[in-house]
């Protein structure tokens, strides 16, 4: 399907965001997708903030032991993210994103089951077998959205997927204060694994491919660093850049909420009810910034998540009470969603610039050749992470990170350069007249 242009966005005003809205899902992709991910959403966000403190106290994990999960599963990204995107660029989109979206329901059915910390690793392993689809389903997205508005679309998907963020972590911490982290957990859990079935099936019925022209010739898929070479330099930046801020984004991931409910003492609702507030702030916000991506730019929005979200991790670490907390964790989500950058590798207006740049036959591998470099260079972050709070403090993770993840924002200021609308237009002319892509270079 292809969306019809639109004028000017500095012109643009409600109407007009109206009629994007509506191209954007007149996608049966996108109407799919995002249908099925604000589902799953609606499951995995009323538990996931209360995951570490289940490990710890109901499964006996160590707080080491949890980084180790989080190492393990991006062992599994670096090995399966880059063959994913070429096999995603090479046998299409639609078989490997219902593939993926099958083996999740392996994980929460693990999680319920285990009886010890040691069978979480099992799970982990299921969990970074699935980041095989991620390329695809990135690429996919991209070549849904309407060319000369992605960033405006992109804001429109993401009003949908964070409507369940506005209600299920509210909902989970009420329930953890009522009946606990076992009970609790487990009756999200059996909702997961319902959820992840009917997803699979949506996913398997819905979804159309976007890639028709495929190579004839079929070579080995075989991962390479050849194809970084290849790069055109913005990439290579963001590259590094993504593998400093994943490595930073991993150092406390699976810390953060942990640090909320054992250092600052808050209780299972006030964690819900922050991470609430952060949901309603990215559903408010999505639109505007995708508008905010195509007006200024992605490399401003980009900015705005690169410099406020490591400066919320130094803040937090030498938080001791709830109302600070709440204060730099919903200012850090208004700054994450008005600018839609990611923190790590991803993110709208992150992945509109790599749809700027590159053509739909190598989205998938690119954004595969991301993944896989961020998890080799950060994949012991989780088991660093731990480490450090166990020996040092439960507070130096957080300013490591902030550390870290200023100096990827200052090369990314320096490095990265936007393509100008010419050249956009130009790579949007060069695709709509490619026949056989398989050996092309990115241009």
């Amino acid at each position: 399907m292809q969306f019809e242009d639109t004028k000017s966005v500095k012109k643009m005003d409600l109407k007009g965001y109206w009629k994007i809205t509506k191209e954007v899902f007149s996608n049966p992709n996108i109407l799919s997708i995002s249908l099925t991910t604000s589902l799953y959403s609606l499951a995995s966000s009323a538990w996931r903030p209360f995951w570490p403190k289940y490990l710890k106290d109901n499964l006996g994990a160590s707080v080491t032991i949890i980084g180790l999960f989080s190492a393990i599963t991006s062992l599994e990204n670096m090995l399966f993210q880059m063959p994913g995107g070429m096999l995603a660029d090479r046998y299409g989109r639609k078989k490997i994103i219902v593939a993926g979206t099958f083996l999740r329901t392996f994980s929460p059915i693990i999680y319920y089951f285990a009886p010890s910390w040691e069978w979480i690793i099992l799970a982990s392993i299921f969990n970074g077998m699935t980041s095989l689809y991620m390329p695809a389903f990135t690429a996919l997205v991209a070549d849904s959205m309407p060319a000369g508005r992605r960033g405006t679309g992109y804001g429109a998907y993401n009003t949908i997927t964070h409507i369940p963020n506005m209600v299920s972590p509210l909902i989970g911490g009420i329930v953890m204060d009522m009946y606990g982290y076992e009970d609790g957990l487990k009756t999200f859990l059996t909702f997961q694994i319902a959820v992840s079935l009917f997803i699979t099936w949506i996913r398997w019925k819905y979804t159309k491919e976007t890639i028709e022209d495929r190579p004839k010739i079929r070579k080995r898929v075989r991962p390479t660093f050849e194809h970084v070479k290849e790069y055109p330099k913005t990439l290579k930046v963001m590259l590094i850049v993504g593998v400093m801020g994943s490595f930073s984004m991993r150092l406390v991931g699976d810390l953060a909420n942990l640090y909320a409910l054992e250092v600052i003492q808050i209780t299972n609702t006030q964690l819900g009810l922050i991470s609430t507030i952060v949901g309603v702030t990215m559903v408010v916000m999505a639109f505007p910034s995708g508008l905010l991506s195509d007006r200024y730019g992605r490399k401003f929005n980009i900015m705005i998540s690169r410099i406020s979200n490591p400066i919320s991790q130094w803040l937090i670490s030498f938080t001791t009470t709830y109302e600070p907390y709440f204060l730099i964790r919903t200012v850090n989500g208004l700054a994450l969603a008005t600018a839609g950058g990611g923190q790590g590798v991803g993110g709208p207006a992150w992945n509109a610039l790599i749809a700027d740049i590159v053509p739909p036959q190598q989205r998938a591998t690119v954004i595969g050749t991301q993944g896989t470099f961020t998890s080799i260079f950060s994949f012991p972050a989780g088991i660093v992470g731990g480490w450090l709070w166990q020996t040092i403090s439960p507070s130096t993770p957080f300013q490591v990170s902030g550390l870290i993840g200023i100096l990827a924002a200052a090369i990314f200021y320096f490095g990265v350069t936007e393509p100008t609308k010419e050249q956009k237009m130009g790579l949007t002319e060069e695709t709509k007249t490619q026949k056989d892509v398989g050996d092309k270079d990115i241009t």
